[in-house]
């Protein structure tokens, strides 16, 4: 974990460079408070003799001096870290200072990001999933384009992870163990993923967070994973993104077998009752077997609509959107979310698929009669608190929905609202009963 940076506001990098020093006044002020909570002298060990021994001896010391210099220290210091990070990239303000980060990397930047690589791809003619990650390994957002498996899923987070670990490009990593093999046992034992798709975001030599792209064969110096996120963060980021690290070539097996390798392709693609909007279908929907998933287009649908809902009602929300087999579609991080609410809203999204039921009914069930039901929670590992929701349009379920942090205005209401907009009077919703009228 990174330590926790200083409670500032960032400063607009279009102020004069004399602006962004602190004033003298605000200095002297910072001076007074500390200097009137600290005794005046204080007695401290020091040793004498040097490093090989002697006796331990004290010194005088004024704390008032000390604490002069550490004041003016962290007020010029963390001037610099403001500077150094433009406040577009990063969370800021009230949820920056929840989260104890002004230098993390916020959602807007991640999804412009993701939009950037993914419009790269769909002019390639091929399909990614994309994954950023704060600068503490937390989810902020992701996709997974139609016709991706769980592989590219899978891939995308840990390419990402390894340029986090590493702070430098997954490729690196790659490199190192073709020109010497022996180091990919060690790699793994820490974790590490040895392919190229991963890249740190650093901002003005800050590092903000790393994306991670899976999924779609290389044609280098044309197109890769890593061209594809490296394009993405130029775009964003600009000019100082560096350049990509060279591609070594990979290392043959000199005597390949000759062992027949079958295909498995379905002569004609899965069929769906359902409009091709709402799931994948097409050449997506072979490459799968599947045409019942939900599509990423009406999974980002959902979740804008629950974002600008939990944005009106001045709250903010963490969702995870999964499709029928449990796989990740699209999840996003509002700025100022901390890890449980991240992590809950994945949790709420699988017991909704688990139980085909939204987590409230267990969750009523709970307060109604507990008994049985903790032992039965346990067992499966259901998460109960409100905010999940299986997707079923017209009987099918195709995915679920799960929102937590609150959302303004609860983490339910808000999965609905963006049901409700995407499939309209098609989605089976939670149905409550209507409480009895007092006589």
């Amino acid at each position: 974990m990174s330590g926790v940076p200083p409670r500032r506001r960032h400063v607009s990098r279009s102020r004069k460079a004399g602006s962004n020093a602190p004033s003298q006044a605000r200095v002297h002020g910072a001076y007074a408070a500390i200097l009137a909570t600290l005794p005046l002298r204080a007695t401290i060990p020091q040793r004498s003799g040097g490093l090989a021994g002697g006796r331990m001896g004290f010194r005088i010391i004024h704390w008032g001096f000390a604490a002069v210099g550490a004041v003016g220290a962290v007020v010029v210091s963390a001037t610099a870290l403001a500077q150094n990070v433009p406040a577009q990239f990063v969370v800021t303000g009230k949820a920056a200072e929840k989260i104890q980060d002004f230098t993390t990397i916020n959602l807007a930047t991640a999804e412009r990001i993701a939009d950037a690589c993914e419009e790269a791809a769909t002019a390639q003619g091929v399909q990614i999933s994309i994954l950023v990650l704060d600068k503490d390994g937390n989810d902020v957002y992701m996709d997974r384009m139609d016709g991706q498996s769980y592989l590219a899923i899978a891939t995308a987070e840990m390419k990402a992870r390894t340029a986090l670990m590493d702070r430098q490009p997954s490729k690196v990593l790659m490199n190192r163990i073709i020109e010497d093999p022996t180091q990919e046992l060690q790699a793994i034992q820490l974790g590490l993923f040895a392919n190229s798709g991963g890249l740190p975001i650093v901002v003005d030599k800050q590092l903000i967070g790393a994306v991670g792209v899976g999924g779609s064969a290389p044609r280098v110096p044309v197109w890769s994973d890593e061209i594809c996120g490296h394009r993405a963060l130029v775009e964003v980021i600009g000019r100082s993104v560096p350049p990509l690290v060279q591609d070594l070539p990979r290392s043959r097996n000199p005597n390949p077998g000759k062992v027949p390798v079958p295909r498995f392709e379905a002569a004609t693609p899965p069929k769906s009752s359902l409009p091709a909007q709402f799931v994948v279908s097409g050449k997506a929907a072979t490459a799968i077997l599947d045409g019942n998933q939900i599509s990423l287009a009406a999974a980002r649908k959902i979740a804008r609509v629950c974002r600008d809902w939990a944005a009106s009602k001045g709250g903010t929300m963490s969702l995870d959107i999964i499709d029928d087999e449990g796989e990740l579609v699209h999840m996003e991080r509002m700025d100022g979310q901390v890890y449980n609410d991240m992590r809950t809203a994945l949790l709420k999204a699988q017991t909704a698929l688990q139980t085909r039921q939204p987590t409230s009914i267990r969750a009523a069930q709970l307060k109604n009669d507990p008994s049985g039901l903790p032992r039965q929670i346990a067992q499966y590992g259901f998460f109960t608190n409100s905010g999940g929701v299986p997707i079923v349009v017209d009987g099918q379920m195709i995915g679920a929905i799960g929102v937590s942090g609150g959302a303004g205005g609860g983490d339910e209401d808000c999965a609905i609202q963006g049901l409700k907009a995407t499939f309209g009077a098609d989605v089976t919703l939670p149905v409550y009963p209507v409480a009895p009228v007092a006589p």
